[in-house]
């Protein structure tokens, strides 16, 4: 999973956006749009325009209005790892959600004014995403889901903790610029206590047996002591003496102020706000739980979905499933599918011995994958990635990957679970490696960063039904090219899409129908999905972040839908390099989006379209 997919994630405020604002920003951002001209308004002199002159003078300043407004928000809503903000923490406190909402609510009106007739087709996308994504905000906002920004997961101490390793350091601004956020993360915690206490009030409270383990979260990053990293390496370009003055003022900082900050902050959630968490663990216990849940689930998925459709949609993907890794073990000369299970669960090529051993498997899946992109992509950006273990501090976090930065200065990583690696298996490895790198989200995302000539917003846009169930997809793209010839493997492969299709009935299960964690847990045992340390974490995670695991075999369920139409419609005229750049050369879009993109796609080829040259792989 994306890590900035967090940003739109249900109980978790997005850090760089939705929660920060600059009040001088928002006031630049709406007085500049009174220079530009009404729409109306004439701006020729002597002959009278024609129609079409009119018509083309109309849009053109439409058009521009819209640049304009795109301008201005990615002005007020720019990341403080970028720009003029790089040396700036997020404002946390209560009142930059009401400022952020007072923003959204203006820059919604002034763009709904703009109409997109007769636009090219991505400023219709990025007309039609901006609003949805306003809207989604204001929801939020109104449900004030920004009151919950704590979680196991994620929250004010890992994200904090991320810092250092999320920026550059190339220069001695660089790391002047990282100590200035350092004497401001006292204050983003007294102003994260202060959202807390607020939702202790309004009586919207995460669940307490996963606020419990914050604390020993934080005392785990101070003995860690992560912002002490960026002076265990200078360029050689900066003076001696200037690296011995930055490292003196970082160990300062660190030591005198951040790390008791985190002691505090573990002292406040340990003594106080952890004692106040509630005992259910379904969304459907808070006030107006159910309006929740469903706007959770519309908003991880794109979709209007139900929790009962969802819920019936994964019991018939849990028997299709099934029913191919029972076939599965019959190839391998077994009885059914529990016989196999227990032989590939107990056979020791498939225990790690080491948590590096997960690692460098990983890497040799990632490595394998690479020379056989141009099968699969015509265009596609060529970077740098990272496999790593997850830092020890960390246990809870489960495999997952972290974007790089779009220069190409900070390379993508992969952050690979090894805690308890006695009790792993290496079975899934080569999925989740071309999941969570290539073809998945590493991917993804770098050919998202380098789509040229679209508004800021539309590479920081997170439809996790689009990019998790990109990557689950492309999964699959490894079968398809010869990949998956160990039959363990293949087993790895459909029983991660087995547990996407078990989180449907268990996210479900917990959020709508009221079902303990036990139950959850029995449900989840009982269908041979995951292993013992999978099965916990991932159910904290679904009561931590509601509907999110919905998105992922939404999202791929729907990019097959789109394949087999395009292969039925288009015959030998169907390219699959030319379908995988139509879904990835948008950017992260809404399934109903995706959707009529691909059906504008399929018309034009064929129209245009000549017969591939490709081999015609399995859908």
């Amino acid at each position: 999973m994306s890590l900035l997919l967090a940003m739109l994630l249900y109980s978790i405020p997005a850090s760089s956006s939705s929660v920060r604002t600059n009040e001088s920003l928002s006031v630049l951002h709406y007085s500049n749009l009174l220079t530009i001209a009404p729409l109306d308004q004439e701006t020729t002199s002597g002959a009278s325009p024609t129609g079409q002159e009119l018509e083309t003078s109309s849009l053109q300043r439409r058009l521009e209005r819209q640049n304009q407004l795109f301008k201005e928000q990615a002005a007020s809503d720019a990341t403080p790892t970028s720009g003029d903000k790089k040396s700036l923490l997020d404002d946390f406190s209560l009142a930059a959600s009401v400022r952020q909402d007072a923003i959204d609510r203006e820059f919604r009106t002034e763009l709904a004014a703009i109409s997109p007739d007769g636009f090219p087709e991505q400023d219709r996308i990025s007309h039609e995403l901006m609003l949805r994504e306003l809207d989604q905000r204001m929801t939020d906002y109104s449900l004030k889901i920004y009151e919950m920004p704590l979680t196991q997961f994620r929250g004010i101490h890992t994200d904090l903790a991320d810092v250092p390793r999320s920026l550059s350091f190339h220069s001695v601004k660089d790391y002047e610029d990282y100590i200035t956020r350092l004497h401001e993360m006292p204050l983003a915690f007294e102003q994260t206590v202060e959202v807390l206490k607020q939702g202790e009030k309004d009586r919207l409270m995460p669940v307490r047996l996963l606020l419990e383990q914050v604390p020993a979260q934080c005392q785990g990053i101070i003995a860690e002591d992560p912002f002490l990293l960026p002076t265990t390496k200078f360029p050689a370009s900066i003076p001696a003496a200037d690296q011995k003055r930055l490292t003196d003022e970082i160990v300062n900082a660190a030591n005198n102020e951040v790390l008791p900050a985190y002691k505090r902050f573990a002292a406040f959630v340990a003594n106080d706000y952890a004692l106040h968490g509630r005992t259910a663990i379904g969304l459907s216990s808070l006030p107006d739980g159910v309006q929740r849940y469903q706007n959770a689930i519309h908003e991880q998925t794109t979709t209007n979905m139900t929790p009962a459709e969802i819920h019936a949609l994964g019991l018939r993907e849990i028997a299709r499933i099934n029913g191919l890794l029972t076939d599965l073990a019959h190839k391998a000369g077994y009885p059914d599918l529990k016989s196999f299970r227990a032989a590939l669960n107990s056979d020791p090529r498939y225990i790690p011995t080491s948590a590096d051993q997960i690692v460098e498997d990983y890497r040799h899946y990632v490595n394998q994958m690479e020379p056989r992109l141009p099968e699969l992509f015509l265009n596609y950006p060529k970077t740098k990635l990272v496999v790593e273990a997850i830092p020890a501090s960390q246990p809870q976090m489960g495999t997952h990957h972290v974007d790089g930065s779009a220069d190409g200065s900070t390379p993508g990583r992969v952050v690979v679970a090894t805690s308890n690696y006695a009790h792993r298996r290496l079975i899934s490895d080569e999925t989740q490696a071309y999941h969570e790198g290539i073809p998945g989200h590493e991917l993804q995302v770098t050919i998202e960063q380098h789509l040229k000539d679209l508004p800021a917003f539309r590479s920081q846009i997170r439809n996790n039904a689009y990019i998790e169930g990109w990557a689950v997809y492309a999964e699959a793209l490894g079968k398809e090219i010869g990949f998956f010839q160990d039959p363990a493997s293949d087993y790895g492969r459909l029983n991660l899409e087995l547990m996407r299709a078990v989180r449907f009935v268990v996210d479900t299960g917990i959020h709508a129908d009221g079902w303990t964690r036990d139950q959850a847990v029995t449900y989840f045992r009982e269908s041979g999905a995951a292993d013992e340390p999978t099965i916990q974490s991932e159910i904290d995670r679904y009561i931590a972040l509601p509907a999110q695991s919905l998105s992922y075999k939404i999202g791929q369920l729907k990019i097959r839908e789109l394949r087999a139409r395009a292969q039925q419609q288009l015959g030998p005229r169907f390219d699959i390099r030319k379908f995988h750049d139509q879904i990835l050369s948008a950017g992260s879009l809404p399934m109903d989006m995706l959707d009529a993109r691909i059906n504008g796609w399929i018309k034009s080829e064929q129209v245009t379209g000549e017969k591939s040259v490709q081999p015609q792989t399995g859908s």
